[in-house]
């Protein structure tokens, strides 16, 4: 998580026409919303937005947005985009309290070699690549770290096998699958012998 300033302007004007008008000099139209706080329409430097998302890399940002004479701290909502040269076309931000918790979604990253991969020749198949939590604002991380490597062919990993990090709990039921280990690719003998095999089928069946 990474935290960052953002200013921001208070439009009265709604619609198309006024959006339009936005884009065109170079702002975002946005909205702030929460469940403490009226809507407030907004628009954003498009420049300077778009840097922030570079830095942030992916990772979650918490923004400090300043609404003329005050501050509001706010995630990003959703962020909607053009079909076709994917220039966000607007923003919706959603204020948080930092002394409240909420929920977010944040990346799963499996640590390890699973036993099932590395030595079963099976396969490591996602079965979420994110995972909803509850903690505070300042506090999400930006991903989630899971430890694979005892997982063998036919294993899984589920929410209950992990334990969170202090300040975070789960938002989803503990049976909830995250990761699986399925499959397992002949080893390298057993591919021989088939290969054989099929080569004396072949002869066999020339002979007659």
């Amino acid at each position: 998580m990474i935290q960052i300033d953002l200013e921001t302007q208070v439009r009265n004007e709604t619609g198309k026409g006024a959006a339009r008008k936005l884009r065109r000099q170079g702002k975002i139209p946005a909205i702030l919303y929460g469940p403490k706080i009226e809507p407030i329409g907004l628009s954003v430097n498009e420049h300077d937005f778009n840097k922030i998302l570079i830095k942030a890399a992916g990772e979650q940002v918490v923004f400090n947005l300043k609404v003329q004479d005050d501050t509001k701290l706010a995630l990003i909502k959703e962020l909607q985009r053009h079909p076709v040269n994917e220039r966000i076309r607007h923003i919706d931000f959603y204020a948080v309290s930092v002394d409240e918790k909420i929920k977010v979604e944040v990346p799963i990253k499996p640590v390890g070699k699973a036993k099932g991969v590395e030595v079963g020749g099976g396969v490591l198949e996602m079965i979420q690549r994110t995972v909803t939590i509850k903690c505070l604002p300042l506090n999400i991380p930006k991903e989630l770290e899971v430890e694979v490597s005892d997982l063998d062919v036919g294993d899984a990993l589920h929410i209950s096998d992990i334990t969170p990090q202090e300040g975070i709990e789960f938002a989803e039921p503990p049976e909830t699958t995250l990761i699986t280990i399925v499959g397992g690719a002949q080893g390298p003998e057993e591919a021989v012998e088939e290969v054989e095999e099929g080569i004396e089928e072949e002869t066999a069946e020339g002979e007659e």
